[in-house]
């Protein structure tokens, strides 16, 4: 087996939005291996076979690289008997394709079919190669200090590969494929002029033509005449690295690095400018902006340790497993977060509903059951584990998980909008349509970039669009960045942040009298009122105070005054009585 170092309910408009909903929620960011710029090959007398044509004999490295990086080769120990003497017989092979699902989907079993080959394997993976074979290397003589495998790029120039034999009908169309294949073929010139630059690297083997996607293939072989040496153990470490103009870093990986940069800085202006707004207006601040600033601040960690990671790759050539694991569990929260944040914008806490009440318990097991799958994930990917039945259930229970949660976000935003219709609110009628419009907006951009990224990097037989690689995990970042923003700038602190805030039809002080008096009149039913003797002074100072403010009015105030006002005291009762039974029907 070849050894292998690498990464391989609701209106009408609404339901038909859900539908789309079901496609957006299978989609989202998704993280992979990283590419590494490092390899430590470790070989010994147990695992390489004699026979040149065992997997076990082939190590293979694939990475996307720049035109002019430079592939090096070295030795960092062994331990080898003097005797029997160990001979080593080592060649390698470097290959690239214009095919980028060519060369990243290839299995450890067609190592050894492509070790060699001189032309194009499949449809329009037109591509050159190099092929190199060392003299017979003992492997007492390897030492760290020399150089055994040092090769002049002067001297290797790369050649072309073969064609595929077309038919007679597309005879047409493959001489243009050809034509095209053909175009970047390298200068022997060019690669003399980067050989001065890289002349100091005692330990490079060659250097790259073109940008695109490469498999290094090392067969190394035991070819000791002495059959002894097989019984006595020995071993060897070699180090393969292949370092760019960005440094170790990848050509697909590099603009996703430049990203994260910028939306580490986009999200400092974040939560800068939250800071600000919370810190101008902090007697107003309602519960929901504190959610506000609590994805803002897990979205700028994400970021950055993304970032980092990549700067780790770019300077040292690898990443460190737990930091890129941590990442993954930082982003996986952030997610879980914001999914949480949106779904109670839609229900209206703080600002229809003064509390949640049950709801609080299906948010908090919708969060943890997407924590959890989102985690499981995101882990097995980075990992390399993402394969078999638990990457299948982990990934089809978060798609479902997250088409729920955008089907309830959709549901509640219905709700909250007709409520608000029926309280005749314009202020958060108006806040919750410009929340939708965004909302649609999200559901609609999706659905397009899943359409885009399954005809281009799914349903095609040759990926050559490798270079757009990064925007499928950059897309979906931005796209929940720019909701971020707009529920900042829809719920901002202000000066009259309380506009937002929840509001009760009635006032609750006469709520809780109208409540108070049928208990009062109750709790006294059928009790006698104990006798007493009336106060004549009193009741007759009352009744002569009765007839003065009555005289006074009869003498000062017209009856036409009486006949406007009226009326309009009569309309104030009715609509108090009309909001009155809205309630309770709502109720």
């Amino acid at each position: 087996m070849a050894s292998s170092v690498g990464p391989g309910r609701s209106r009408p408009r609404y339901r038909r939005l859900l539908l789309l909903l079901l496609l957006a929620g299978i989609s989202g960011p998704v993280s992979t291996v990283s590419e590494p710029g490092k390899w430590i090959v470790d070989i010994d007398s147990k695992t390489l076979k004699k026979d040149a044509e065992k997997e076990s004999s082939f190590f293979h490295f694939k990475k996307t690289l720049f035109r002019n990086s430079s592939i090096h080769l070295k030795v960092l120990a062994q331990n080898c008997p003097s005797s029997p003497p160990v001979q080593l017989s080592v060649s390698w092979y470097l290959r690239n394709s214009q095919c980028y699902n060519e060369i990243f989907n290839l299995d450890s079993s067609q190592v050894p079919t492509y070790f060699g080959s001189k032309k194009v394997m499949i449809e329009g993976g037109s591509g050159f190669y190099l092929l190199h074979h060392y003299p017979n290397i003992s492997c007492q003589g390897m030492k760290p200090d020399i150089s055994q495998f040092r090769v002049d790029p002067a001297d290797a120039h790369p050649t072309q590969l073969k064609p595929l034999q077309a038919s007679p009908v597309d005879s047409k169309s493959s001489g243009r494929r050809r034509r095209d294949a053909s175009h970047p073929n390298p200068k022997p010139v060019a690669a003399g002029g980067s050989t001065n630059k890289s002349s100091s690297y005692v330990d490079l083997v060659a250097e790259t033509w073109e940008d695109g996607p490469y498999i290094l293939i090392i067969k190394v072989q035991d070819i000791s005449k002495n059959s002894a040496s097989g019984t006595t153990p020995w071993s060897l470490q070699l180090l393969v690295s292949m370092k760019g103009p960005h440094g170790f870093i990848s050509a697909t990986e590099w603009p996703l690095m430049v990203f994260y940069m910028v939306m580490c800085i986009v999200y400092v202006l974040f939560g800068a400018l939250w800071l600000f707004w919370c810190a101008c207006y902090w007697r107003d601040l309602l519960r929901i902006q504190f959610w506000i600033g609590a994805v803002i601040i897990l979205g700028m960690l994400e970021k950055a340790v993304f970032y980092s990671e990549y700067q780790n790759i770019r300077y040292k050539g690898d990443y460190v497993l737990g930091a890129v694991v941590f990442a993954e569990l930082l982003s996986a929260l952030k997610r879980s977060l914001a999914r949480i944040l949106v779904l109670i914008v839609s229900l209206g806490y703080g600002i229809v509903r003064p509390r949640l009440g049950t709801t609080v318990h299906r948010l908090v097991a919708v969060g943890l059951l997407y924590l959890l799958f989102s985690s499981v994930d995101g882990v097995l990917r980075v990992t390399g584990g993402f394969y078999g039945t638990v990457a299948l259930v982990a990934n089809l229970s978060l798609s479902l998980i997250d088409s729920c949660v955008m089907w309830w976000i959709f549901i509640s935003l219905s709700q909250t909008t007709r409520l608000l219709k029926l309280r005749r609110n314009v202020v958060k009628l108006s806040l919750y349509q410009h929340f939708t419009n965004t909302l649609i907006f999200f559901v609609v951009a999706s659905i397009i970039f899943i359409i885009w990224t399954t005809k281009v990097f799914r349903l095609v037989d040759c990926q050559r669009s490798w270079r757009d690689l990064w925007v499928d995990d950059a897309f979906w970042r931005l796209l929940f960045s720019t909701i971020l923003l707009v529920i900042m700038v829809l719920l901002r602190p202000s000066a009259n942040s309380q506009r937002f805030s929840h509001s009760p039809l009635i006032d609750e002080d006469d709520e809780e009298d109208e409540a108070k008096e049928p208990m009062i009149n109750e709790a006294f039913e059928g009790m006698k009122m104990r006798g007493s003797k009336p106060d004549t002074n009193s009741s007759q100072k009352l009744l002569s105070k009765e007839d003065e403010d009555l005289k006074w009015v009869e003498e000062n105030i017209p009856s036409s005054v009486a006949d406007v006002a009226l009326p309009v005291m009569l309309d104030e009762e009715e609509e108090i009585l009309k909001t009155k039974m809205e309630r309770s029907k709502m109720e």
